[in-house]
């Protein structure tokens, strides 16, 4: 067996038997034991008389209490013995109520504690264990946490090399299509720069043609203006003279102008009538080309923008009958639903809507991505909704149509349309769909709602709007509507 160490000795000895802490005051008694003050007085406390030693049970007949200052000196040096071995050990924590070393550990404490600590009333009835023993049980178990944590951390390091994978790839495709985009216009713009330097040219020469024969008939006009202006001044000056002198020549004079011709000016062929013509037509048809192609252009972007979506695997989706409203009539193919305005005879289980005309798809998904296609024929409610749900969705009572109720949908009322966001968000569509595509990626937790007539995009939940687990297809049902699930 080791020897026990000085220090942990001279502690003991510097140690009250009552209350295990160091001396505090020292006294001795009269068999020789030493004792607090202010214990043994507390021992002693209600006898009269004799008494006797907490330790060995001897008597004592004179209750004369003797301070032991050669004690009380050595529980000092105990004290500092205490600090510097731990200090020395190199630890640097110690008891702040007893200056020892903190060796122990109390499991209902979860603090570390001394040797002093251990033996008083406060920790005497609790699980201690040495220090090192302790920190070797908590070091495996946080080796254990850490083994999840890394494995864990590896995981979305994972996710994190995939989605920024993947976001490459998209951002790779995105570049083709710009060069695309760039390319196309470019050509268009050369075509159509050079249809306008043709056009043109051609107005030129037109313009140059209608000039010509407007300057010959100018002139032609001019020249004979300024023969007639002659001619009636000299009429002007011959009315003027003498009777004598008028009829000289007056014959002459009719003959000349009787015998002047008036030249009509150069008329506008009906051949440069049909070219100024046609250049309005191409004017017209130009305009209009350009107006469909601008109704056009938009379209095609949608659908540029849409291609990716059909990256979704497309599913068969059933509707559940243990989750139908009892007011809501399922197919015998269970692909379409429709409100009734009685309630049928069904078992409220615990998956049946009671209040809210919903009804979920059976199946669910939790990874990947997942498309289906949706039917609708309104009545004269005109008002349905259709998206995905979390498993847990409320069933009893009153639930929000909303995300935070897990509900992430569309929905027409009328002749509006909404996102079912928080508040709802109207979309302005020029038409309401008759079929929708509704997308689920599960991975990016992203939901999105196209027209599957045109395939524009109606709306997206963007990326982490829909939460990790179990989402099913949802639709809800108003009176006069009917929804069917296209295979």
């Amino acid at each position: 067996m080791a020897a026990e160490n000085p220090v942990e000795s001279l502690q003991k000895e510097a140690t009250c038997p009552v209350c295990l802490e160091y001396f505090t005051e020292p006294v001795s008694v009269e068999c020789g034991h030493n004792f607090c003050r202010a214990c043994i007085s507390q021992c002693w406390e209600g006898s009269a008389t004799a008494a006797s030693c907490p330790q060995c049970r001897q008597t004592v007949q004179q209750r004369n209490l003797r301070p032991n200052r050669q004690l009380a000196n050595m529980v000092e040096i105990a004290k500092r013995l205490s600090l510097q071995a731990a200090k020395g050990s190199g630890g640097d924590r110690v008891c702040g109520k007893h200056q020892e070393a903190l060796k122990l550990f109390c499991e209902e404490d979860q603090s570390p504690i001394c040797v002093v600590c251990d033996r008083s009333r406060a920790h005497r009835a609790h699980t201690v264990v040495p220090i090192q023993e302790a920190a070797q049980e908590y070091k495996e178990k946080i080796q254990t946490q850490l083994k999840i944590l890394r494995k864990e951390r590896e995981k979305l390091l994972g996710l994190k090399v995939t989605g920024e994978g993947k976001s490459q790839e998209y951002l790779k495709q995105t570049q083709t299509e710009k060069q695309k985009i760039v390319s196309e216009f470019q050509q268009l713009r050369q075509f159509l720069k050079e249809q306008e330097r043709l056009l043109l040219a051609q107005l030129k020469k037109l313009d140059e043609e209608i000039v010509r024969i407007q300057n010959e008939n100018v002139s032609k006009l001019s020249e004979q203006i300024s023969h007639l202006s002659e001619l009636i001044s000299e009429l002007e000056g011959k009315c003027q003279k003498p009777a004598s002198e008028f009829l000289q020549d007056v014959r002459s004079t009719l003959s000349r102008c009787k015998k002047r011709k008036l030249q009509q000016p150069e008329e506008i062929s009906s051949e440069l009538e049909e070219r100024v013509s046609g250049f309005s037509q191409k004017t017209i048809a130009l305009q209009e080309a350009l107006r469909k192609f601008k109704d056009t252009l938009p379209s095609a972007l949608e659908r540029k923008r849409g291609e990716p979506l059909r990256a979704h695997r497309q599913v068969n989706v059933t509707l559940d009958p243990d989750t139908a409203h009892p007011q809501l009539v399922l197919s015998e193919d269970r692909k379409r639903v429709r409100r009734e305005d009685t309630r049928q005879r069904l078992p409220n289980n615990p998956e049946r809507f009671d209040t809210e005309l919903c009804v979920l798809g059976c199946e669910g998904f939790t990874s990947g991505r997942h498309c289906w296609e949706v039917e609708v024929e309104v009545g004269d409610g005109e008002r349905w909704a259709v998206g995905v749900a979390r498993e847990a969705v409320g069933r009893k009572g009153r639930i929000s149509h909303s995300p935070e109720e897990g509900i992430w949908a569309v929905e027409q009322w009328g002749d509006r349309f909404w996102a079912l966001t928080s508040p709802a968000t109207p979309l302005p569509l020029s038409r309401v769909p008759s079929r929708i595509w509704v997308c689920l990626d599960c991975d990016r937790g992203q939901v999105t709602f196209i027209d599957a007539g045109d395939e524009a995009p109606i709306f997206t939940f963007p990326p982490g709007s829909v939460p990790r687990g179990r989402i099913r297809p949802w639709f809800w049902v108003w009176r006069g509507s009917r929804l069917s699930l296209c295979p």
